[in-house]
């Protein structure tokens, strides 16, 4: 003997109210599995390290009151740049203007 399907769909219901769970007789795609799950946000943001003060950011904070402060690192990549350019082995310039109309053939 067989039960009927709305008697089914009653103890179904009932059962979802119990557990807190959502009715959905027909089966339909409600995206409930992805909302239950944990928010991946905070720990994509714990993965990266948090942004350390450098020179540059000190040094444009006191650039207004008139301070002065010395970037060792920066002064030295900026003389290993301008040597290397000297001897024709800097980065190529980069391009200045939109590219013209193309000939045809």
């Amino acid at each position: 003997m067989s039960v009927p399907r709305a008697r089914l769909l009653e103890l179904v219901k009932a059962q979802c109210q119990l557990f807190s769970t959502t009715f959905n007789p027909e089966g339909v795609r409600t995206g409930n599995k992805i909302l239950r799950q944990r928010l991946r946000g905070p720990a994509l943001a714990a993965y990266y390290p948090r942004k350390m003060v450098t020179i540059r950011d000190l040094q444009a904070e006191f650039a207004p009151l008139g301070l002065w402060t010395e970037d060792e690192k920066g002064d030295d990549r900026l003389e290993h740049i301008a040597a290397r350019k000297a001897r024709g082995k800097g980065a190529p310039k980069k391009k200045s203007a939109p590219p013209g109309p193309k000939a045809k053939k």
